[in-house]
């Protein structure tokens, strides 16, 4: 019976057909731990492909966590771009003559006036300017539509034709543009426009350059002119003039601009000519340590904490962009502090203003962004080594192969010495184990079938007496 499976394992007689075996109760399955080469390779296996998987994670992380769009911003900041540009009842109600009646204007008057109007100049400084040519000036108000605007400017019949159209001067030959802030106070607080006059006659006159700019003066408020205006700011923080056009303080972006709380002095255009009160001065040793903004017209000044480093930036950036549009349009006040407000919020932000930049919440994709291509370049590298080791190495054995062949070596040389039907019990599970092999069945089945045929061969060692005849003695050293 021992001889006959034995046959049928080494393939010597044809395999039998029928009902299956009943396979004996009494089994042993084998405890013996896997072989450490086994163990070593299948973590090495599990670690190429989870560098693998880690890297193709990190990747889709750091895509997917890219901008699509360009932000220019610095530290995000919340302000708006203000009112100049669409519908800010920019353009008053004043219109211009026909070009007929333009043309017998000027040529009636060497200045001529249009109701509106909110130029000057200083008379005397322009007329020596002028000498003995023949110059007109025409001044028309600000917040004409750009059909009017170009009615004034394209006035014909004078070689030396000044217009004035709000505060932008300009004539049939060039323009003129302040680049400083000392030009640009006297024009939009006062509608003082003597010096631009100045330059732009010299120049059309061929006279040379013009002389220096002369700065409007500035007067110490008196006590009856600083007292309603403290009283107001002690009370609730605005002081609206008579004469100004604010309504009210734009409450978000007055926010945003000044976390802590501002004040804010609000003055219509002041005359020209005279020395322009002083408030700001006089306000912040009433008010120490606040931020106080003092508005005349149209020019608006800072004047608190961080004024010296401060100020200057905040009106050289904000004129630097809309003077061109405040000289010849008639915005409202609450616009135009407004906008002054969306950039100081814009400094804010920048850290231009010397002022803590509101914390940003924890967001662990932005602290590791960074590191992330170096995880993905690791992960890649171990991935690409352990790969390359396991193409230098031979494929390993299938789960079980080895040990169906040191257990089939085992029922051979016990074969001559015993005839225990659990010899035969053992061969046939071998035999199944080996034709589940063959056929690359799962290798859960085949080491289930070999676990049988180890525990039968091992009670057939114990019935010969001969230890060295267990299979976990057999094996010793045939798996390693």
């Amino acid at each position: 019976m021992t001889r006959t499976a034995l046959d049928v394992l080494l393939n010597r007689s044809p395999r039998r057909k029928g009902k299956p075996r009943r396979r004996g109760t009494t089994t042993s399955k084998s405890t013996r731990p896997a072989s450490p080469v086994a163990v070593k390779r299948k973590w090495i296996e599990g670690a190429r492909w989870g560098c693998l998987a880690a890297a193709v994670l990190v990747l889709i992380v750091f895509l997917v966590a890219q901008r699509q769009s360009i932000d220019g911003s610095y530290g995000n900041s919340p302000s708006s771009s203000g009112y100049m540009e669409g519908d800010a009842d920019e353009l008053s109600d004043y219109s211009v003559p026909s070009d007929k009646e333009l043309v017998e204007l000027v040529g009636a008057n060497p200045v001529t006036r249009l109701p509106g109007s909110i130029a000057y100049w200083d008379e005397q400084r322009v007329r020596d300017a002028i000498g003995d040519e023949d110059v007109r000036i025409i001044v028309a108000p600000p917040g004409l539509d750009k059909e009017e605007r170009l009615r004034v400017k394209d006035v014909k019949g004078f070689d030396h034709l000044i217009t004035v159209v709000g505060t932008e001067v300009g004539s049939n030959l060039a323009g003129v543009v302040p680049d400083r802030l000392s030009e640009w106070r006297g024009p939009f607080a006062t509608g003082d426009v003597t010096d631009l006059m100045i330059a732009i006659i010299l120049h059309n006159l061929h006279k040379g350059d013009p002389p220096p700019t002369q700065p409007i003066g500035v007067r110490e408020p008196t006590p009856a002119e600083l007292e309603p205006v403290a009283a107001d700011l002690r009370a609730n923080g605005v002081h609206v003039a008579e004469g100004a056009t604010l309504t009210d303080v734009p409450a978000e972006s007055a926010g945003q601009a000044f976390p802590d709380g501002a004040l804010f002095a609000v003055f219509p255009q002041q005359e020209a000519g005279r020395p322009l009160p002083d408030y700001g001065a006089a306000l912040t040793k009433e008010f120490p340590g606040k931020p106080i903004v003092v508005m005349f017209g149209n020019w608006i000044e800072y004047h608190g904490p961080q004024a010296e480093d401060f100020a200057d930036v905040a009106a050289g950036s904000f004129y630097g962009q809309f003077a061109e549009r405040l000289s010849r349009y008639d915005y409202p006040q609450r616009n135009i502090l407004g906008t002054y407000l969306a950039r100081v919020t814009d400094l804010r932000y920048a850290g231009v203003f010397d002022r803590p930049v509101p914390d940003q919440p924890f967001d662990p994709v932005r602290v590791a962004l960074p590191a992330l291509p170096w995880i993905f370049a690791v992960c890649g590298v171990v991935f690409l080594v352990l790969s390359a080791r396991q193409v230098g190495t031979p494929p390993p054995v299938r789960a079980g192969g080895r040990r169906l062949a040191g257990l089939t070596a085992l029922a051979i040389e016990v074969s001559g010495l015993s005839h225990d039907p659990a010899l035969t019990r053992a061969i046939a599970s071998l035999q199944s184990a080996r034709e589940m092999h063959r056929k690359k069945l799962p290798d859960r089945h085949v080491s289930a079938l070999l676990d049988e045929a180890a525990g039968e061969l091992d009670q057939v060692a114990k019935s010969l007496g001969r230890p060295e005849y267990r299979p976990d003695n057999y094996l010793v050293g045939r798996l390693a």
